[in-house]
């Protein structure tokens, strides 16, 4: 009998396959996207001295409905704003396991246009 393993679980091997090459320092640190179905997070993390320097939700903005692409856009723009005020130019961006497609490109390009290099 197979074992049925649930997407979450997937999500999380993938994610952290991706983060034995991924790691953020003081110069470029690591952009986090995770997603949930009704918000959508993304911080900035120094994992050097394991720290969170910036972060932005869509929970955080108050925006009513926090689960879609426009939310995701929002957050990206509010993420790349504050690395802005951080002085933080490039960052390395971690999908979380998810693919690259959606909520999660969406919220990769509103960063890139506001600023962000990565």
């Amino acid at each position: 009998m197979l074992k049925k393993i649930d997407k979450n679980a997937k999500r999380v091997k993938r994610h952290s396959r991706m983060r034995n090459k991924i790691h953020g320092t003081s110069l470029r640190p690591r952009l986090n996207v995770f997603r949930s179905n009704t918000n959508i997070y993304a911080q900035i993390i120094d994992d050097v001295s394991k720290q969170t320097l910036v972060s932005a939700s869509s929970l955080q903005l108050k925006l009513e409905h926090g689960g879609n692409i426009d939310a995701a856009k929002q957050v990206g723009a509010e993420i790349a704003k504050l690395a802005k005020d951080a002085n933080i130019t490039e960052v390395v961006f971690d999908r979380g396991g998810y693919v690259y497609h959606g909520r999660v490109k969406a919220l990769a390009e509103a960063a890139r246009e506001a600023g962000l290099q990565f």
